[in-house]
């Protein structure tokens, strides 16, 4: 029978039960990274969950050199932000990968390739091109491929003593080898790459290939993304579980109001996430006039502005993926736990002095520098109190999101002071553990519904929360005697 009693007709035992008591909180998510950027290969506008730099890297390819981007004055920027997201303790990540795709056909051009030839007169005989994704059905996907292929070192060669005929790839660490007797037979052994497709054999099947070692060519990844391409890839992230936003490789001038208004889609739809992005110019050791500038343009509680940008290797990196670094080490703090003086793997690109430092600081730019190692002087956002702090921003996302879990089960239920007292157990449940975690120093709870309140459905719950703010300042008064 079921377990609420609608009707007693036929005799029997009828019972119905009343679970509202076992109601609770579930875990709660709070280090999720969503990111989108420009990528060698990978889906389009397609989300994918990596825990680690290697899952990256087999998805979306290797970047390209920044200071000699495939495309000129345009590096790839996704996974040389991911890189930096995971050395920072990033855990598991949500990237969409975003390209400018060709108009008309919203296709990316051919991939990269390369033409094998015969030996005897140097006519085409097939081509090898890089591979693209394959969806669920194993069917390619369009637009997977770029210009990952470039890193892709193709050699064809000949046996003089035996006349063996031999194909090599090699990708990273990865080598495939094929041998055949013939021209046509090394085609055939070829299609069982995972690296590359194989076209049609032109021409006899007879004789070998010419000699020859080098990359693929060619291919193009839509790396020159225009606003509404990031837009598009930010959108496939707006039902994802994201607590913090990244935009690789992009200023906040530049991508500041579609990411802000990202933001306030996902908060009015129960999503709440902040962003981390990074200025446009980290001005000098003493001249942070371009950067207060920037920051004057953004106010938003959910809104991170990070300065200066890094150095890697040889190469110095804009903000956007210093932002990466915060975020990465962001995912690694629980929500009440301050960013103030954690430090970074990370050499910021300028060492700011004290006075550049106090001035960024009340243009409410979150500052690394160089102090006992590399340290976020604080962790503040763009906004004035009361959510100046990201932690308290956290943390006030963690209570609406567990109220929210702990409430939502309710809905639909009776409306009387049974059930009242059963969600008031089950948030006073949620709301004690968060004063035990010192998320909260205190908390009050009321829950309550006035005759006019439970006709029209409605059950107020009120709650007094207490955040627990860091120190960031020490005060101390010394008295000589």
């Amino acid at each position: 029978m079921t377990e609420s009693i609608a009707e007693m007709v036929i005799p029997g035992t009828y019972i119905e039960v009343r679970a509202e008591g076992l109601i609770g909180v579930g875990g709660i998510v709070t280090g999720n990274i969503g990111i989108v950027g420009t990528a060698a290969r990978g889906p389009v506008g397609a989300v994918r969950t990596l825990s680690s730099l290697a899952d990256a890297i087999d998805i979306y390819g290797l970047p390209d050199a920044f200071g000699a981007p495939r495309l000129t004055n345009t590096p790839l920027t996704l996974v040389r932000a991911l890189q930096q997201a995971f050395e920072g303790g990033a855990r598991t990540v949500l990237a969409v990968r975003a390209a400018n795709l060709a108009t008309g056909n919203d296709e990316l051009p051919v991939a990269a390739s390369f033409g094998v030839t015969r030996a005897s007169d140097a006519s085409a005989a097939f081509t090898l091109t890089a591979k693209g994704h394959l969806d669920r059905d194993k069917a390619p996907i369009a637009n997977s491929s770029g210009t990952w292929g470039q890193d892709i070192t193709v050699t064809t060669s000949t046996d003089a003593a035996t006349g063996t005929h031999r194909l090599a790839l090699s990708y990273r660490k990865q080598t495939e080898v094929f041998e055949a007797a013939t021209l046509g037979d090394l085609r055939t052994a070829a299609t069982a790459s995972r690296l590359v497709d194989v076209s049609a054999l032109t021409g006899a099947a007879t004789g070998g290939p010419t000699p020859a070692k080098g990359p693929m060519t060619g291919g193009a990844d839509g790396a020159n993304v225009g606003v509404t391409d990031l837009a598009d890839a930010l959108g496939e992230l707006e039902n994802e579980p994201v607590n913090i936003l990244l935009v690789a490789g992009e200023a906040s001038k530049r991508v500041g109001n579609i990411v802000q208004g990202h933001l306030q889609r996902t908060l009015n739809e129960g999503r709440e996430r902040i962003a981390i992005l990074g200025v446009a110019a980290d001005g000098s050791a003493t001249d942070v006039g371009d950067v207060t500038d920037e920051a004057g343009a953004l106010e938003n509680d959910r809104v991170v502005l990070v300065a200066p940008g890094l150095v890697s290797g040889t190469d110095t990196l804009p903000a956007s993926y210093t932002a990466a670094v915060v975020a990465g080490k962001l995912a690694t703090l629980a929500p009440h736990v301050s960013l103030t003086n954690k430090s970074l793997p990370v050499t910021p690109s300028v060492r700011y002095s004290t006075g550049s430092v106090t001035t960024l600081l009340g243009a409410q730019v979150l500052v690394v520098r160089e102090k006992f190692g590399n340290q976020v002087v604080r962790g503040i956002t763009t906004s004035a109190p009361p959510f100046s702090q990201i932690s308290v921003r956290r943390t006030v996302d963690y209570a609406k999101a567990g109220v929210r879990l702990g409430s939502d089960p309710y809905i639909g239920r009776l409306n009387n002071a049974r059930v009242r007292a059963a969600l008031q157990a089950t948030l006073d449940g949620f709301l004690s553990q968060m004063v035990l975690d010192e998320m909260l120093t205190g908390y009050e709870l009321s829950v309550t519904a006035t005759r006019a309140q439970e006709i029209a459905g409605v059950c107020a719950v009120v709650m007094n929360l207490k955040p627990t703010f860091s120190i960031d300042f020490i005060r101390v008064t010394m008295n000589l005697e």
